[in-house]
């Protein structure tokens, strides 16, 4: 089967060219193969795998290319890379592994294109095409990957047991691509990823969070989330998800299972927006429900200040998992903490005072904690839902309405603390912090609009009643 139309870009004649320069064979493989034959869009990734030294064809492509762009070369894995225009070009000598129980980096040998395609993780990703003058465009797939495409299926090229316990990161990489893909992995496969989970311990938490985010930014991240606990890997990377699996009941009375619910609130955060933090939001908005689920015979189930409690969580999960500590940490941590604001809001009639104050504490996230709330409704009570979602409508109407009229959003005191401590004669206290909250409350109340002239009345009021002497003429 020739492929000749993959290869239609001007870089690939420039490596075939440096190639025969350096009389060595070349061929592309993995991704860029595998997406082309799927049609998933041009690659901005292609890896090119040298019979000889990856390094000396790089620099020699480098050489043809009339940018003479830099090659950057990454000794340790005998690998080296370029960028040409919009994409990065990565060369590999073809080479055997050999590995030891303790680390996925493995023994490198020089070896032969079958060699190298032994050692891929999955059938799809061995497919190679020929870059050679002779051959060019001829696909070379030792496994039956194209079965494999067709079939929708994930399955190692070796035996899985050794392809996972050697690189343990390739059970990552498998449920990965059967949520970005929506493939099936093969039965054997997914046994021997159950079998080898407790080998994750080897990688390093920075690989793992590489794969939850692909696995998060996929279309329907439930696929992945389900085959993570299925085999047992999630307990290892997150208990605190699996803490939430199962019902319980007592006296008849049972709490819906929240690990299945939190995967439903993800699916349909999906359809709605591509904010990768938005969705680690929905991921874990409600982990605080394990450690604060109670039952008592008056009320049943309750799961008091989970919000609270899975917000502290989240700072803990982010630094074990080491995951940023910056303000995208912060803005998962402030979602989840308010992650049930607008839905009491929309149970009840919509005042004006309570959008302002969600509009006060959520700040420019007001919108992402709408869409957040909305994907939490997975009733499947069709009136309830269109409740709930009418509802959540007035909600945003309303929040549109108050910000144009009052102006909420990254709320700025109208009354400084200078202007209060100059007015009064005072030095930094306790009276000044007093009168700013006054004034703030009165204006999230509705009581006084958003001002100078009726927060500086207000505040000469407040001052009055702390006994405070202005030195106003």
């Amino acid at each position: 089967m020739n492929y000749k139309d993959a290869l239609q870009n001007s870089i690939f004649n420039i490596i075939t060219q440096s190639a025969e320069e350096l009389q060595l064979d070349c061929y592309v493989i993995g991704g860029f193969v595998r997406d082309y034959i799927l049609k998933r869009g041009s690659a901005k990734d292609i890896d090119v795998v040298a019979i000889g030294s990856g390094i000396t064809l790089a620099k020699q492509v480098a050489k043809n290319l009339p940018a003479k762009p830099k090659v950057q070369i990454f000794k340790t894995y005998g690998t080296a890379m370029l960028k040409h225009n919009d994409i990065e070009i990565e060369f590999v000598g073809a080479r055997k592994e050999s590995y030891s129980k303790n680390s996925r980096n493995p023994v490198v040998e020089n070896g032969s294109l079958n060699d190298d395609q032994n050692r891929r993780d999955f059938t799809i990703n061995a497919l190679a095409l020929s870059l050679n003058k002779s051959t060019f465009g001829d696909l070379l797939d030792p496994f039956d990957g194209i079965k494999d495409l067709d079939k929708k299926i994930i399955r190692t090229p070796l035996n899985p047991d050794t392809t996972y316990s050697d690189d343990p990161l390739r059970m990552m990489r498998a449920i990965r691509f059967a949520s970005q893909l929506n493939f099936t992995i093969e039965n054997e496969s997914l046994n021997a990823i159950t079998r080898n989970a407790k080998r994750i311990k080897i990688i390093t938490n920075e690989r793992i969070v590489t794969e939850l985010n692909k696995i998060l930014a996929s279309s329907k991240p439930s696929i992945g989330f389900l085959l993570l606990e299925k085999t047992g890997l999630l307990a290892y990377i997150m208990p605190e998800l699996t803490a939430l699996k199962g019902i319980d009941e007592i006296e008849g009375q049972r709490h819906k299972d929240n690990f299945y619910h939190t995967l439903e609130v993800v699916d349909n955060i999906s359809q709605n927006t591509n904010n990768l933090w938005l969705r680690w939001a929905a991921l874990l908005h409600d982990i605080g429900k394990a450690p604060t689920k109670k039952f008592s015979k008056k009320v049943g189930w309750t799961f008091h200040a989970h919000e609270f409690e899975g917000s502290k969580m989240v700072f803990r999960l982010f630094k074990r998992l080491k995951m940023p500590l910056n303000d995208k940490m912060k803005f998962v941590q402030k979602m989840v903490l308010m992650s049930s604001r607008p839905i009491v809001l929309a149970q009840d009639i919509v005042t004006d005072s309570a959008v302002r104050r969600l509009v006060f504490d959520a700040g420019d996230y007001v919108d992402d904690l709408m869409t957040l709330c909305e994907a939490d409704i997975t009733t499947k009570n069709p009136k309830k839902f269109a409740k709930y979602h009418n509802n959540f409508k007035i909600v945003r109407e309303k929040i549109v309405e108050v910000e144009e009229r009052d102006h909420i959003r990254n709320f700025q005191p109208p009354v400084t603390g200078e202007e209060i401590m100059t007015t009064f004669n005072l030095k930094p206290s306790r009276e000044i912090g007093i009168i700013k909250e006054t004034i703030k409350e009165a204006i999230l109340e509705g009581d006084i609009p958003n001002e100078h002239e009726a927060a500086f009345k207000l505040m000469l009021q407040k001052g009055k009643e702390l006994g405070l002497k202005t030195n106003l003429p």
